[in-house]
Formats: C-alpha cells, structure tokens, sequence
C-alpha cells in the first residue's frame, strides 16, 4: 500500500524510552545485596552444621563414657560385695582363732587361782564376752571367801561377786557348799597369760628323733 503525504510535513520519528540511571542502580545493589546475604546464610549454616555434628559426636563420646562408667561402676560394686564377703569371713575366723586362744588363755587363768584355794573345785565355767559365771562346791565357806580373795589379786580378773552360796547334801555326812560368782576379765591379765604360754611353746625343747633298730 503507498502512502502520500498530503501535508508536505516530515513525519516525526518515533523516539526510544529510556531507563533511568539511579534505578538500575538500585536493582543491580538489591541483588548484590542478596547475593552477600546468601554467602553469610551459607556461611552460618556450615558453621552452625559443623557445631552441631560436633555436639552430637560429644554426646555419643559420652553417653559411650557413661556407658563404661556403669559397667567400671558395676565392677566395683560387685568388687566391694565380694571383699565385704570375705571380710566377714575372715573376721569368723579370727574370731573363732581369737576364742580358741582366748579359751586356752582363760582355762589357765582360772586353773592357776583355783590350785591355790584347798578344798574347792568348780563345776562349770561359762563366758559371755569379757564376763564369766562360774560355779563349783568347796569344802567350807571359807575355802569360798578364799576363793574370791584369790580370783581378786590374781590380776586375771576385775568385778569379782558373789551370787549364791549354800550348804548342800550332796554328799551325806560330808559338808559341802555350793556357790555361784561372776566376774569380768582382764584383758591385760589375759594377754599376759597368753604371752607366758607362746613363750613357754618357744622355749619347749623338740622331741628327740625315735631310734631305729640297730
């Protein structure tokens, strides 16, 4: 199609819009801006990551740690059991090695106050802990006052006291008494006792070997 000009005019051109400068500015900073916002966020989050696979690998080290902790704390508990056990074995026996020794100890004291005192013998001994009763017949009462007098500087024995004392009739046409006492031990008297014993086994010449036949 052709197209006259009737006015004799030149047709203006067409002109081109153009973007202002600041905005494209603008635009260009925002993403920058967004950009570095992203880096930092990368940045925290590998380090807040880092931190965290750190913490967790902590926990793991100790909760195994407390694991070994109860096991080593089991160990122990079952250690402590068993020497209390044996503990309690042990004192059973140096118990009874104490009574035994102790026994022997107590026998001789008792046996070297009563061959002082004529006409008196006893017929039964019992002890509870450091205190003893004790019974017997004696020919008279005074043999029996004796008796306690002797029990008293013997140095074996402390809180020395009558019970009972009675004419019996035992034996018919003969008198005699019979008399109960107590009395506590003296741990001294008795350890002496029992040094003269060892030291009496330490000094006992051994047994001559038996001959052969010639």
């Amino acid at each position: 199609m052709i197209r006259i000009n009737l006015l004799g005019q030149a047709r203006p051109k067409a002109t081109k819009s153009s973007v202002p400068v600041e905005g494209a500015m603008q635009v260009i900073m925002a993403m920058v801006a967004l950009a570095a916002a992203f880096v930092v966020l990368g940045i925290i989050y590998y380090q807040q990551n880092s931190e965290l696979n750190k913490t967790e690998a902590r926990i793991t080290a100790l909760k195994a740690e407390k694991a070994s902790l109860q096991q080593v704390k089991q160990d122990v508990d079952r250690f402590e059991s068993q020497k209390a056990t044996l503990q309690q074995r042990i004192d059973v026996i140096e118990d009874l090695q104490k009574n035994r020794s102790g026994g022997q100890d107590l026998l001789q004291m008792v046996a070297n106050t009563v061959v002082r005192v004529d006409e008196l013998w006893l017929t039964s001994l019992n002890r509870t802990g450091n205190s003893i009763d004790v019974e017997g017949e004696a020919g008279s009462i005074d043999a029996v006052a004796d008796f306690i007098t002797q029990m008293k500087r013997s140095g074996y024995f402390d809180n020395v006291e009558i019970k009972d004392a009675k004419e019996n009739d035992i034996r018919p046409g003969v008198e005699t008494y019979s008399f109960s006492m107590s009395a506590t031990i003296n741990p001294a008297g008795l350890a002496a006792v029992g040094a003269q014993a060892q030291n009496a086994s330490a000094t006992q010449p051994a047994p001559a070997p038996a001959k052969g036949r010639s």
